[in-house]
Order: structure tokens, then C-alpha cells, then sequence
């Protein structure tokens, strides 16, 4: 029973971390961090990541343009988009790195202890890819926030919304930590016989030893 737990754990923890690290590579790159509505112009939305501001045209469709200066950015973006970038590859180096410990793999399996310690630092690493990714998403929605309720800004004044890539990072932080705390809690249980015929082998020796000792001793 304790071998089902602890194959269903890496299963899960490696899915988990692999969705969360797709989607946070969608979330660096998707322009829908802030959604803007213009009350005057319904047929027309203007929308801003990490990276470009769009304008949505009904009768001409989508047109991005890329900013010109990293540093005339807000600081939420600028730093978010370090994060972001540092969340990507500390997620795809904890997939890595996990990988190599997954039970499944035959790949070191007289190195147990080995393994152990790579699916523990493989599930740190996604542990903090997701924290990394958290961070700049409820930042910018935390200024969204308060940009949205600030009374010196008129009424009048269009004012930016959460967009769509905010919730699917939240998701994709999430599902890093969940992902990562699984392959932790799996390292950390108890390891399971060599899933090969090494065990078995070993097994039967093992009987085989007792056999001929018992044997042994009835005769003397």
C-alpha cells in the first residue's frame, strides 16, 4: 500500500509541476495581465502584459506593439518580468532534476539514496519556481487593485481590470507548490524494494540462504 501512495505521489507531483510549468511560460508571454474597457468605445479593449500592450478592434481585430523601454516600465512590471523569467527556469531545471529520482525510472535504481535527494531537490526547486511566480502575479493584481479604488483619479477615468493571464498564473503557482510539496513528501516516505528483478532475486537468495542453514542444522 505504501508503494501505491508513493507512485501515486510522483505521478501526480510530476504532472502537476508539468502543467504549472506550461502555464507559467503562457503567463510570461501572454499579453492579458491588465484589461481595459473604454466605457465611450465598447468595440474597443486595450489589454497589457510583461512584454507588449494590445488594442482589440472589432472591425480590425487584435494589434500588439512591443514597448520600446524596459525601463520607462512601471516597477511591477520590470521586476515581474524577472521573476517570471526565473520562474521558467527554475521550473524547468526542477523538472529535470526530479525526473532523474522518479521511482519509474531504471535509470540509478541501485542508487536509492541518490534519488532520494534528487526528487527532494527537484521539488524544492519547483516549490520555489511556483513562489517565484506567485509573487509578481499578486503584485500586479495588488496594484490593479489599488490603482482601481484610488479617489484622486476621476471618475471618469477609464480605469485597468485583472486580466485572464493573472488567474492562470495563480493556477500555475499553485499547481508548482503543489506539484513540488508531493515530491518532497514522496522522497521523504519510506522507499520501496528495487522495482526489478534485482529484488526478486536478492529475495530468493535470501530464502535460499535460510533453506540450507535450517538444513544444516537438523542434520547436525
Amino acid at each position: 500500500m505504501a508503494l501505491v501512495f508513493r507512485t501515486a505521489a510522483q505521478v501526480a507531483g510530476s504532472s502537476l509541476s508539468l502543467l504549472g510549468w506550461v502555464l507559467t511560460c503562457l503567463t510570461n508571454y501572454l499579453p492579458h495581465w491588465k484589461n481595459l474597457n473604454l466605457d465611450l468605445n465598447v468595440m474597443e479593449n486595450w489589454t497589457i502584459g510583461l512584454w507588449q500592450a494590445c488594442v482589440i478592434r472589432e472591425e480590425v481585430g487584435t494589434q500588439c506593439k512591443d514597448f520600446d523601454s524596459f525601463l520607462a516600465l512601471p516597477a511591477e512590471l520590470r521586476i515581474s518580468r524577472v521573476l517570471m523569467f526565473l520562474s521558467n527556469g527554475l521550473g524547468f531545471l526542477g523538472l529535470l532534476v526530479s525526473g532523474s529520482g522518479l521511482d519509474c525510472l531504471r535509470i540509478g535504481e541501485r542508487q536509492q539514496e541518490l534519488k532520494k535527494w534528487l526528487l527532494i531537490l527537484g521539488g524544492i526547486l519547483l516549490w520555489t519556481s511556483g513562489l517565484a511566480a506567485l509573487v509578481p502575479v499578486s503584485w500586479v493584481a495588488h496594484v490593479t487593485v489599488q490603482e482601481f479604488w484610488d479617489e484622486t483619479i476621476l471618475e471618469t477615468v477609464p480605469r485597468w481590470e485583472f486580466g485572464e493571464a493573472l488567474f492562470l498564473g495563480w493556477f500555475a503557482g499553485f499547481s508548482l507548490l503543489l506539484g513540488g510539496c508531493l515530491l518532497i513528501w514522496a522522497a521523504c516516505s519510506a522507499h520501496a524494494p528495487l522495482a526489478s528483478g534485482h529484488s526478486s532475486a536478492a529475495e530468493a537468495q535470501h530464502l535460499r540462504q535460510c533453506l540450507e542453514m535450517r538444513h544444516t542444522h537438523l542434520q547436525t
